[in-house]
């Protein structure tokens, strides 16, 4: 599928784990706790303990709130929202897609916390720390990786966001002082960058593979552990809710995309429907929804099993991807992303 003229026009002029923070993946071995303090049910004080320790919902029936519904209802709106991408860059310019992404994820968590008669932040430390909160978790992520998707393949995206918590690792190792590299997290940080040469393909040059788009994904992915270590160090412990500082991070994401859209697009056009349905998915589930599902899912069944969701991405990003999009899978692919979350899953250990 080719992007459209409008989607190309766009110059690139920017280079998906949520708390009060990313609204993507959890970075593995970032718990909510390690961001930014989680209010896990109304009548708890704001500065209550993280999520991770909040007592583990017991169920003896089925019903809809069960956490396991929670998981794979998370994997599947966050799997599929490469393909809503790729789909919503056939019409849209890359700018715009993530403008429309933003503007209908805060509208799903201002709503939620209008009814939770949660306010949004007043002091102004807060307000400038969640800026750039905003322009590492939201906007320079988002349009990476829909700048990318005009040249490479919604799998492709969705594997090169498992890289995340590889970059999350590094940067934690460098930028913050409680953590501290182990044997077993350097090999499997090794191992995960070693599982993305076998995705790009290096022992035939690279071959095929577009390293310009795949260049901005991995960015986007690094941009998210940047953003976390940057929410670790300055906004934990702000007293505030992850849905109030979430909220106010997303409605000032959207107003720099408002701002910064105009310059560099012209308006559409038209509004095809699935491009339009597929731009109104991505912000109202893969950004809105997604983080009331992840919020619940680390309540119900603890900031562990909240991680585990990425592990599930880059299956149904690439399912997606090929079965709806029929887009070409190369064995190197499965194999790489595969290596990439092995390495992930070494690396968020910490014991040696």
């Amino acid at each position: 599928m080719s992007p459209s003229s409008s989607a190309r026009s766009a110059v690139p002029i920017d280079a998906a784990p949520i708390d009060a923070v990313p609204i993507e993946p959890i970075p593995i071995g970032a718990a909510p706790d390690d961001a930014a303090p989680v209010d896990p049910a109304a009548s708890l004080p704001s500065g209550a303990p993280a999520v991770a320790d909040a007592p583990v919902r017991r169920r003896t029936a089925f019903n809809w709130q069960d956490w396991r519904l929670k998981f794979v209802a998370l994997g599947l709106i966050w799997g599929l929202s490469f393909l809503f991408i790729k789909v919503g860059t056939q019409a849209f310019a890359p700018l715009q897609v993530t403008l429309g992404r933003m503007a209908f994820g805060a509208v799903v968590l201002i709503g939620a916390a209008a009814f939770k008669r949660e306010g949004l932040p007043r002091d102004l430390r807060t307000w400038g720390h969640l800026t750039i909160a905003a322009v590492l978790l939201n906007a320079l992520p988002f349009s990476l990786f829909a700048y990318s998707e005009l040249y490479i393949p919604s799998t492709l995206a969705g594997i090169c966001n498992a890289t995340t918590p590889l970059f999350s690792l590094l940067v934690a190792l460098v930028a913050l002082r409680d953590e501290r590299p182990t044997g077993r997290r350097t090999f499997g940080m090794a191992l995960g960058f070693a599982g993305v040469l076998v995705v790009l393909g290096a022992w035939q040059g690279f071959a095929g593979v577009d390293m310009g788009g795949t260049a901005m994904a991995l960015i986007a992915s690094a941009s998210y552990a940047i953003g976390w270590a940057y929410v670790r160090r300055f906004l934990s412990g702000t007293g505030r809710s992850s849905l109030s500082l979430s909220s106010a991070q997303l409605l000032i994401g959207t107003a720099q995309l408002a701002v910064l859209t105009p310059l560099f697009t012209s308006a559409p056009t038209s509004f095809p429907l699935d491009a339009t349905l597929s731009v109104f998915a991505l912000g109202a589930l893969g950004t809105g929804l997604a983080f009331l599902l992840q919020y619940g899912l680390v309540r119900d069944a603890g900031a562990t099993v909240g991680t585990m969701v990425t592990y599930l991405i880059p299956i149904v990003a690439t399912v997606a991807g090929v079965v709806l999009l029929d887009e070409r899978l190369t064995w190197n692919l499965p194999v790489g992303a595969v290596i990439i979350l092995s390495g992930a899953f070494l690396a968020q250990n910490r014991k040696v």
